[in-house]
């Protein structure tokens, strides 16, 4: 298969990265790539699913990987997976060796090696430039999940109709269930036992993993890029910083931040020379100074991990948070991130890395660390709620109208111009509603 016809089937089956923001996979064929790295880091802690899904299902992903090497030519196949998942590295063990110029990276349990820079780091000792793109580097990086959809994509030139989520914290049978596409994040915890609260005022609902997720509420769907919900109390400190107005953040650091610079110290990216460099950014904004014009313009090479704020902080104050807030600003004043030098990768780097379980300890979530097991079938669900935008770009564009009937795995919102994928009924059954963002599927006597 060549990569354009690689390419072309992938975008028609809807897959996108389901394991960061939802960029369109059709995009990362790209004969660029000398080197295609496969990411099972789990970055997130208490986050399972990935092992869990490599370890089921290593035969399909590893083919499907080695095809994708075949298609774009790339010279090597590198799966990077930590050596504590010592099962999932067991399973690849079987088969990897059977492919030729693939190979099994090993990783340290430290956060935030699912980013992708770092990993490529780690795995390949290649350096992603500032503000650059993997492919500059001859590199592109696959989620597990993505790779394991690409598969039934050539298997059985499946689209994308369900999600691995993983269901932890507050809840009574912690779990990784499949589920169709739209479903409310309340009937997935419903799944994983429901919640340990009598009172659900005394939860919420945290979408994405305990660094870089965001607060969601219960009517909120799962979408392509949903890997985990996380019920913590409403008191926990996760929950309350996320609820902390950027105003009270700023006031905070003005009356708080020392300059002690350990959020600059501990920083993932800053440690491999990227010029970010939070602490300079909240001195600016802790004595409103506008002068330091690289203070702001830097803040583009941030990623966003958190160590900063939920680690490194010895004041308990919030870089990223206000890193994020700034940066949104920027770009709505049409700035865009300047051309930069790495400095070079920190000699000190090895000493600055977070240790996964200190990271979970730190966040009060060691209790929650428990096994999840996955379930592999597709739960059935009586209605869903697709969104139209899944994935980094344009959103799909409605292709039905109310009172259609859809079947599994039909079109129901087409690709549109530009990067873009499209939309494809998560279950069979009648379109009730449509809104602007969304198309609302029920199924007919409540059989999906």
């Amino acid at each position: 298969m060549t990569a354009e016809q690689l390419g072309s089937l992938i975008k028609e089956c809807g897959i996108v990265g389901a394991g960061g923001a939802g960029f369109p996979t059709y995009a990362k064929i790209d004969r660029r790539a000398q080197v295609i790295l496969m990411n099972c880091a789990e970055c997130e802690p208490l986050l399972k699913l990935h092992r869990q899904l490599l370890k089921l299902h290593t035969k399909e992903i590893v083919e499907a990987f080695f095809r994708i090497a075949e298609a774009v030519g790339a010279k090597e196949a590198v799966i990077g997976v930590k050596a504590e998942y010592a099962e999932t590295v067991e399973a690849l063990k079987q088969y990897v060796p059977q492919y030729p110029n693939m190979r099994i990276q090993l990783l340290q349990s430290v956060y935030p090696t699912g980013d992708e820079v770092l990993l490529i780091y780690e795995a390949t000792g290649k350096i992603i430039s500032p503000g650059g793109l993997p492919i500059e580097a001859g590199v592109a990086v696959f989620n597990v999940e993505t790779v394991y959809n690409i598969s039934r994509a050539l298997a059985e030139n499946a689209p994308v109709t369900d999600k691995l989520v993983s269901v932890v914290g507050e809840v009574k049978a912690p779990a990784t269930v499949r589920v169709p596409l739209g479903t409310s994040l309340e009937e997935v915890v419903e799944m994983a036992g429901g919640e340990t609260a009598a009172d659900p005022e005394e939860l919420a609902y945290l979408v994405g993993g305990p660094m870089m997720g965001r607060l969601g509420s219960r009517l909120d769907t799962v979408t392509r890029t949903t890997n985990a919900i996380l019920v913590l109390p409403k008191d926990h400190p996760l929950i309350l910083r996320r609820q902390m107005s950027p105003s009270a953040g700023m006031k905070r650091a003005a009356s708080a931040c020392c300059q002690c610079e350990t959020c600059t110290d501990l920083c993932p990216r800053h440690n491999l020379g990227h010029p970010i460099e939070p602490h300079r950014f909240m001195r600016a904004i802790s004595n409103h100074d506008f002068g330091d014009l690289e203070a702001f313009e830097n803040l583009f090479f941030c990623s966003g991990c958190g160590v900063c704020e939920l680690y490194a902080c010895p004041q308990g104050l919030s870089p990223r948070s206000l890193i994020a807030e700034c940066k949104d600003g920027l770009k709505k004043h049409g700035l865009k991130a300047p051309k930069a030098q790495g400095a070079g990768v920190s000699e000190a780097r090895e000493y600055r890395r977070v240790p996964e379980k200190r990271l979970t300890a730190r966040l009060g979530l060691s209790r929650y660390d428990h096994r999840a097991p996955l379930d592999d079938q597709v739960r059935p669900v009586h209605r869903v709620r697709e969104a139209l935008s899944q994935h980094i770009g344009a959103p799909a564009v409605c292709a039905v109208g109310r009172g259609d009937r859809v079947t599994r795995g039909q079109i129901i919102a087409a690709a549109a111009q530009g990067l873009s994928v499209p939309i494809h009924a998560s279950i069979g059954g009648v379109v009730t509603d449509i809104g602007k963002t969304w198309i609302e599927i029920t199924a007919e006597d409540g059989n999906a």
